[in-house]
């Protein structure tokens, strides 16, 4: 495993992901006058690294990590439809995917495949996610983040129950895999607050969901009782 990672680069944190995708996807809804799906939002920021899974799982399908998933022209691709059916309200979920190889990836890590499968050729800064200046950019985009949240109130939205609460179990795992299993990577210990505290929201978000659909389970045996 070590030998893999060595060759291809180490993964990149969650965190500065969810950072990126969320503000680059709000200030594009702001432009355009639309609304965006936070937890959607976030899910999207990381699904670029589904390709992890396959380096990880026993199968013999293997896809480069930062290979053709992190293709902006695949992205690219992939959106059409949902430009067709949804034209500029689809806008801020593009942006908040594609940063994370246009950005995210480009700037730590690198070693990104943007052009595939035109060219397999590597762009990026190649700055170590381990860094001190790769952690506090992290650290930046972090607190920006949870400032605009609290500033547009957006916060509410881990609060309170909501149909799509539950995607945001893919930005969970995503936190979860490093911090526990150490997978694709341990966190640094200097990441481990960020990890943790958009741990707390997802958890608080999804609680809330489960809370909600107790009270209406309960309501409707509570209703049950009274006709019979």
């Amino acid at each position: 495993m070590s030998s893999v990672w060595k060759r291809e680069g180490k993964a990149s944190f969650a965190p500065g992901h969810f950072a990126l995708g969320y503000m680059l996807a709000r200030l594009t809804a702001r432009i355009t006058k639309t609304n965006i799906n936070i937890p959607l939002v976030l899910s999207l920021s990381v699904i670029s690294d589904i390709d992890l899974l396959s380096y990880h799982s026993m199968t013999l399908f293997f896809i480069r990590h930062r290979g053709p998933t992190h293709s902006i022209l695949v992205i690219t691709i992939l959106f059409i439809p949902m430009f067709i059916v949804y034209r500029k309200a689809a806008l801020p979920y593009f942006v908040g995917m594609i940063q994370h190889p246009l950005l995210g990836d480009l700037i730590a890590g690198g070693k990104v495949q943007l052009l595939w499968p035109l060219t397999t050729t590597i762009y990026g800064l190649g700055i170590d996610v381990l860094s001190p200046l790769s952690i506090t950019l992290e650290w930046l985009a972090f607190l920006t983040a949870v400032f605009a949240m609290f500033k547009t109130r957006d916060i509410r939205v881990f609060l309170q129950p909501h149909p799509s609460n539950l995607i945001l179990i893919i930005p969970l795992f995503t936190v979860l895999a490093p911090l526990i299993l150490g997978l694709p990577d341990p966190v640094p210990a200097a990441l481990v607050p960020p990890h943790l505290a958009y741990f707390l929201l997802f958890i608080a978000a999804l609680s809330a969901d489960f809370r909600e659909k107790c009270r209406l389970k309960l309501n409707r045996l509570g209703l049950h009782k009274k006709v019979y």
